[in-house]
Formats: C-alpha cells, sequence, structure tokens
C-alpha cells in the first residue's frame, strides 16, 4: 500500500513541477511576442514526463550521472534543462519572432486546466485515505 502511494504521488508530484515549469515557459513566449527575433520555446510533456519517472539513477539535468553534487554546476540549466523544443511557426513573421498568440493562450489554458485536475486528483486520493482510516 505504501509503495503504491509513493508511486503515484511522485507520478502527481513530477507532472505538477512540470505543469507549473512549462506554465513559466508558455508565459515567457507570451511576455515576449513582441520581442524581434524570439523563438517560442516548449516542452513535449509526455516524454520528459516518462524521462522523469523512468530515471533511477543520480542522473543530473545536464545527462551525465555523477556521484557527487559538486561535481557539476547544473543551476544555471532550469528545471527544465535539455528538454526545451523550439517551436516551428505556421506562419513566420517578418521579425523573426515564432510567437503564435492564438498557439500560446491555447496552450496556456490547457496547461492550466490540466494543472488544476491534477490538483484534484491529489486531493481526491488523500480524502479517499482519509477516508479509510476512519474507524466505523
Amino acid at each position: 500500500m505504501i509503495n503504491k502511494l509513493d508511486k503515484e504521488l511522485n507520478f502527481h508530484h513530477q507532472a505538477l513541477s512540470l505543469r507549473a515549469a512549462r506554465q513559466e515557459l508558455l508565459s515567457s513566449n507570451v511576455a515576449n511576442a513582441d520581442t524581434p527575433n524570439f523563438k517560442a520555446k516548449d516542452i513535449d510533456f509526455a516524454s520528459v514526463l516518462r524521462d522523469r519517472l523512468s530515471l533511477t539513477t543520480n542522473i543530473n539535468k545536464t545527462g551525465l550521472i555523477t556521484t557527487s553534487s559538486r561535481h557539476i554546476n547544473t543551476s544555471n540549466v532550469g528545471p527544465l534543462g535539455d528538454d526545451l523544443l523550439y517551436r516551428v511557426p505556421l506562419q513566420p513573421s517578418a521579425d523573426g519572432n515564432t510567437v503564435d498568440m492564438d498557439m500560446e493562450r491555447t496552450r496556456f489554458a490547457d496547461n492550466s486546466v490540466k494543472y488544476d485536475a491534477s490538483i484534484t486528483f491529489i486531493n481526491n486520493e488523500f480524502r479517499n485515505i482519509a477516508l479509510a482510516m476512519q474507524e466505523r
């Protein structure tokens, strides 16, 4: 029971962390919609989550296996590390900016809804656990 709960909570912890980081990334795209030569970035959420969940060794964000956190400074990589992808624009702009505001708004809203759904799911899991532990 504890292993199942730990596995479930780890999944949601990783998913929520990635959703929050993706929300910041999408916000950055929106904020830079008028910046010349800005390249819109995003992640492939499913593959990044799968990679994060499958990690069993001490692999840092640069992809290198280390035996100590002091070997390589990875603080400048950010929470998404090498998982960032540049978006290919459907309609390129004259100033080199690849932000499509309609696409960004849609992805931002979709990510927000999925973040809220994960929070709701976690709350329901804890509510079910509390109900199971109550004496009847």
